[in-house]
């Protein structure tokens, strides 16, 4: 039984690279072909770059954390692949997904960015990390916020930084966002 326990728990943990492609593909598509508006199928800086860029990017810098346990890495990699499915697009997340991924992404699901900064501090710690990656990101392409914006969205991601590192440690999404702050 102890070993049946361990294989269940190794399949439920691995992320295929299959998997992971199609997740990609079903979520560039919904932004591609159902976004609720165009500016929500593609990057704010230069209104070319396909938004599914930004959601790759999460997953995969997750997916780098060697501190999280795989669980959390996997789990976060397939939420941050699909985490703005339901506020951009018109569809639905992929019915594919496990309850734990769907859960995660309704806690990050706002109807807007001053929500999102009220009450994210109410939902699960890995609603927070997941939030951190979201949100470098955004500051990484954010070249279009003016100065006051700009100190705006830094500030809140400082935040999470802090939390992030409170209750995981100094990860590399950690790291990313102190150097980021500092230019």
């Amino acid at each position: 039984i102890k070993y049946i326990k361990r294989k269940c728990l190794s399949i439920t943990n691995m992320f295929t690279g299959k998997e992971m492609v199609e997740l990609i593909d079903y979520t560039a598509n919904a932004h591609q072909e159902f976004a609720r508006k165009h500016s929500k199928s593609v990057r704010l800086w230069d209104k070319e770059t396909p938004y599914i860029v930004h959601s790759v990017w999460g997953a995969m810098t997750i997916l780098h954390e060697t501190q999280l346990p795989q669980r959390i890495r996997i789990v976060g990699s397939k939420a941050l692949i699909c985490h703005d499915i339901l506020e951009d697009t018109t569809v639905l997340l992929p019915e594919s997904l496990e309850e734990e991924i769907i859960n995660l992404v309704h806690e990050v699901t706002f109807d807007s960015q001053g929500e999102a900064m009220e009450k994210i501090w109410e939902r699960s710690d890995k609603a927070i990390l997941i939030t951190l990656y979201d949100m470098v990101s955004n500051m990484m392409d954010g070249v279009w916020m003016d100065e006051e914006q700009r100190k705006f969205y830094l500030d809140y991601t400082l935040k999470l930084k802090n939390a992030v590192k409170e209750r995981f440690g100094d990860l590399n999404i950690v790291k990313i966002a102190k150097a980021i702050s500092s230019t």
